[in-house]
């Protein structure tokens, strides 16, 4: 049963990483090695959103884990481009940013993404029951 776990969270963290930076790649031309790991830890939160809110509407789950994207950019973007000074995004130029590392607009296309990959979370949370 542990092995099955770790298996689960590798391929979600592998697959979050991995789309991820492609979605970085497609939108701005580039990614840094911090964003694959926010990826990891963003589709293992759409796994865990879709397990815990199964049943409910893809809507509400997908907008719940939009919701955590954000938090995640926003936790790694104080990290890495506040603190540690890595200059990964700035988004000061965005209308209603919070300190360059989130904005509104990107919360709403978190939202379309989720509601596109929160299916494939399901089918891994059911293959590995």
């Amino acid at each position: 049963m542990r092995l099955k776990k770790i298996k689960k969270y590798s391929l979600l963290f592998t697959l979050g990483a991995v789309g991820y930076a492609a979605i970085e790649v497609i939108w701005r031309g580039y990614t840094h090695w911090s964003m694959m790991i926010a990826g990891g830890v963003c589709f293992i939160l759409f796994s865990l959103v879709a397990e815990v809110m199964k049943g409910k509407k893809l809507l509400t789950k997908a907008v719940i884990c939009a919701l955590g994207v954000t938090a995640v950019e926003f936790v790694f973007g104080v990290v890495f481009n506040l603190w540690l000074k890595m200059d990964v995004w700035d988004y000061s130029h965005m209308p209603l940013n919070l300190l360059g590392q989130i904005c509104p607009l990107f919360t709403v296309l978190w939202c379309g993404i989720a509601m596109a990959f929160l299916p494939l979370a399901e089918v891994i949370n059911t293959d590995y029951a």
